[in-house]
């Protein structure tokens, strides 16, 4: 089997597969006991915070790695990889804020990364890959604050 194509099918399987918490924890809200939603809330905090921070330490990985990219380029991917775990930590002061904060942390990440990807000769399947996850997760926090704006 070809490597890249491995590499590809094996990077989306992965991707979505991190999307399903998102996803049952936004159905949740709108199906669960009512008494549950701060619970589900929490958790779906919680875990945008995780995968905000995450994406941030991909520039990490590559800036420290990657030998082609410039002084300039590894100095701004390197800030650049904390900005996401900043903006995801503000997203704990308040709950509706909290939502807003991480999709829209979730938004800048995604067109931050179309810049930086860039340099870093990222194939063009997986910016459309990160859009996509970035639309189900912004879709999935929305959809749970909704439920809980209208549930409570």
């Amino acid at each position: 089997m070809n490597r890249h194509f491995l590499s590809r099918r094996l990077t989306h399987q992965l991707g979505f597969t991190g999307i399903v918490p998102f996803i049952i924890l936004s159905l949740s809200c709108w199906v669960a006991h009512p008494g549950w939603l701060e619970g589900l809330v929490y958790a779906q905090i919680a875990y945008g915070i995780a995968i905000l921070s995450f994406l941030g330490g991909l520039h990490w990985g590559v800036a420290l790695t990657s030998p082609e990219l410039s002084t300039d380029q590894i100095r701004k991917a390197l800030i650049w990889g904390v900005v996401p775990s900043l903006i995801a930590w503000c997203s704990r002061f308040h709950f509706g804020f909290g939502f807003l904060v991480l999709m829209l942390g979730f938004i800048a990440a995604y067109q931050v990364d179309k810049r930086l990807y860039a340099w870093y000769d990222i194939p063009e399947w997986f910016l459309v890959l990160r859009l996509r996850l970035t639309w189900l997760v912004v879709g999935s926090l929305a959809l749970t604050l909704l439920a809980v704006n209208l549930r409570t």
